[in-house]
């Protein structure tokens, strides 16, 4: 038990510290945008800088996409099956990459970390004893899960922003599982009086 408290802190502390970068770079990115005037540069100009900013910020895409295929399966999966499946995904991952791109291989790391996720947030709902959480309680439990689904579709997004009716889709749902969540984790006791005041 102890080993798997400590993967789960060194996962969580790793998202984290991940996902400060992006926002970090994206924040800068903005403000930079804006001060330096990009948008009334030419076309030309204007594409070099996204693309720049795409290409500091795509490893660290990378590194979420990579964390979240550990994550999601952690939950499903003992310690010494969890190694094994990291394996077969990276090198299925990899062999993708080769064949058809590195985004169609990271893609594919995201559909497998979704799927996992939908069964992790059912198996949540029915309240089953077969999850690993490091914390007990059930809607501490169906908050991380719809915390988890949520990151998932939000990077699944950035793959996705040019196809805007798509793009709005997973926004909205991204937004409503990553709020719900938290108020389910943050709230869990405050819930639970809540549905017990509703049910009397």
């Amino acid at each position: 038990m102890k080993k798997k408290g400590s993967l789960d802190f060194y996962l969580v502390l790793a998202t984290v510290a991940v996902l400060f970068v992006i926002s970090t770079i994206c924040i800068y990115g903005m403000f930079y945008f804006k001060l330096a005037q990009i948008q009334q540069l030419a076309p030309a100009e204007k594409l070099a800088y996204m693309n720049r900013m795409n290409s500091v910020i795509a490893p660290f895409i990378i590194a979420l996409i990579l964390l979240l295929g550990i994550c999601v399966p952690k939950r499903l999966l003992p310690a010494a099956w969890l190694n094994r499946f990291a394996v077969v995904l990276a090198l299925i991952a990899g062999g993708v990459s080769l064949w058809f791109g590195v985004k169609t291989g990271l893609v594919l790391v995201l559909a497998a970390s979704l799927v996992l996720q939908l069964v992790v947030l059912a198996l949540a709902v029915g309240g089953s004893q077969l999850l690993y959480f490091e914390k007990s309680g059930y809607w501490v439990r169906l908050g991380s899960s719809l915390i988890h689904l949520g990151m998932i579709l939000f990077v699944l997004d950035l793959f996705f922003y040019q196809h805007q009716s798509l793009h709005l889709i997973l926004f909205w749902i991204t937004t409503g599982a990553v709020v719900l969540g938290m108020i389910f984790c943050f709230y869990s006791q405050s819930v639970v009086l809540l549905i017990r005041s509703i049910r009397r």
